[in-house]
C-alpha cells in the first residue's frame, strides 16, 4: 500500500507566476458617451445577474435542509420545483439591492474597462 502513494515532484515552470496585463492599458479609451452608457448599462446588468445567480446558489444550500413533510408540505412537488423558487428569490433580490455585490462587481467590471 505504501508504495502507492508516492511524493510528486513539481516542474519549476508550474511555480513561477503569470505575468498578467492591465487590460485598460491595452485598448484606447471609449469617448462617445452613447457607448459609455451603453457599457455601464450591460455591466450592471451583468453584474445583478452575477449577484442574482450568486443569491440562488446561497438559497439552494440553505432550503437543501429543510424538510417538506407533514400535513401542508409540499413533497415531492416542492423538492423537484424547489431549485426554481430558489432562483426567482435570488433574481427577485438581487433585482431590490442584494446584498452589495452587485455594485462591487460592476465597479471592477468598468475599472478594468478604463471607466470609472
Amino acid at each position: 500500500m505504501a508504495d502507492l502513494i508516492s511524493p510528486t515532484t513539481l516542474s519549476p515552470t508550474l511555480l513561477r507566476p503569470i505575468p498578467t496585463t492591465d487590460l485598460s492599458k491595452t485598448q484606447a479609451p471609449v469617448t462617445d458617451p452613447d457607448a459609455v452608457e451603453r457599457i455601464r448599462t450591460r455591466a450592471k446588468e451583468t453584474a445583478e445577474k452575477f449577484e442574482g445567480q450568486f443569491l440562488s446558489f446561497m438559497f439552494q444550500q440553505m432550503f437543501e435542509g429543510v424538510k417538506t413533510d407533514g400535513p401542508f408540505g409540499g413533497g415531492h412537488g416542492e423538492e423537484m420545483f424547489r431549485s426554481l423558487m430558489t432562483d426567482a428569490m435570488g433574481k427577485q433580490m438581487a433585482k431590490k439591492g442584494g446584498i452589495g455585490l452587485a455594485d462591487t462587481i460592476q465597479r471592477e467590471m468598468l475599472k478594468m474597462q478604463g471607466l470609472t
